[in-house]
């Protein structure tokens, strides 16, 4: 994908988020790895629906500004996604409504926040991690992100919002609208004890599909 393509892509998919009401404000951030290993990530302060392809920000290897208007302050979270990822090409942060709520409930699991509810969440995210909560660009998020070891590719940061990281800026995308979703649906079942996916039915997605689930696989070693 030549640059100018990838930051028309950054702006559509950007719009697209804002537009559905996935990240209000000037809330949220994108970035994309280029094939000379530096990136582009969205400005500070920038709308993800009101993006100008020649502004948004262009990073090298290091982090440091290229080009563009200066990048938003969450770099160090999408930094730490790529260094423990080495796989990733694009990472998506969102302040998406029910994935925060989900974050603030006091009974989830950290290391699963959300059950097996459906098969494509499974397969676009995975399983997703919580970390705890920390100021918007401390860069000690960065470090809890690297004590991960690259076994989650998506991440739900607590009172925030999560952070996905995916082979394509599409599969990033795709995930994290999939992990909102699947929040959406775990509150509106709250209560109600939903049937999830049995044991069977994940260990089938995971030999059908390769999956990597680093919960359930926690569990099996414990």
């Amino acid at each position: 994908m030549t640059e100018s393509k990838a930051r028309e892509e950054i702006c559509r998919f950007g719009r697209s988020l804002f537009e559905r009401g996935l990240t209000p404000g000037s809330s949220g951030n994108i970035s994309l790895r280029l094939d000379d290993g530096g990136w582009l990530v969205t400005p500070t302060n920038a709308s993800l629906g009101f993006l100008d392809p020649g502004r948004i920000s262009r990073l090298d290897r290091t982090g440091r500004l290229l080009s563009g208007d200066p990048p938003t302050k969450e770099v160090p979270l999408h930094g730490a996604l790529y260094e423990s990822r080495t796989g990733s090409r694009a990472v998506v942060h969102l302040h998406s409504t029910h994935a925060v709520a989900l974050s603030m409930l006091p009974d989830i699991d950290p290391r699963a926040v959300l059950p097996p509810m459906t098969p494509y969440y499974l397969m676009r995210a995975g399983q997703t991690v919580l970390l705890p909560y920390y100021r918007p660009g401390d860069p000690a998020v960065a470090e809890a992100i690297r004590g991960l070891a690259g076994r989650y590719s998506s991440v739900l940061l607590a009172n925030h919002g999560p952070v996905v990281a995916g082979d394509s800026l599409e599969a990033a995308v795709f995930a994290t609208e999939e992990l909102e979703e699947t929040a959406k649906l775990y509150l509106l079942l709250r209560g109600l004890n939903p049937r999830h996916l049995s044991p069977g039915q994940v260990a089938d997605l995971v030999s059908v599909f390769k999956l990597s689930l680093p919960a359930a696989e926690a569990h099996h070693h414990e």
